[in-house]
């Protein structure tokens, strides 16, 4: 029922709008032009100021940088797979001779220091 009421709304306004549109056109061709011409402009310089925004978003900046590091991470791995290729043909390593690269510390996590296993005092009502 619902659907039908909806529908009916839908297509009423779109007869009046063609019906609008019609009229509008054969009373006066000219200022309807102009009409669309300038409706045209407005939403080809909304479109324009949409896309700049857009553009410049964080999540576009955040899948440059995204992209910029894999493929960083891509040619590091693929050099440090042509080495180790070539000294694994020339040398057999055993599992005791190969050493693990070691991990850089990271300077961006710090930890805070202070009283974690002391409760607080509250005041009892």
């Amino acid at each position: 029922m619902k659907n039908r009421i909806s529908l009916l709304i839908i297509s009423g306004l779109v007869l009046l709008a063609v019906l609008g549109v019609s009229t509008s056109m054969i009373s006066n061709p000219a200022g309807f032009l102009r009409r669309i011409a300038v409706i045209l402009l407005v939403g080809a310089v909304v479109y324009y100021i949409f896309q700049r925004f857009y553009r410049a978003s964080p999540r576009k900046q955040e899948q440059r940088a995204f992209n910029r590091a894999a493929k960083k991470s891509k040619r590091r791995f693929s050099h440090a797979d042509t080495g180790k290729g070539s000294n694994r043909k020339s040398n057999p390593a055993t599992l005791t001779s190969i050493k693990r690269p070691r991990r850089k510390s990271t300077t961006h996590l710090t930890v805070i220091e202070g009283k974690k296993g002391k409760k607080k005092d509250r005041a009892s009502l």
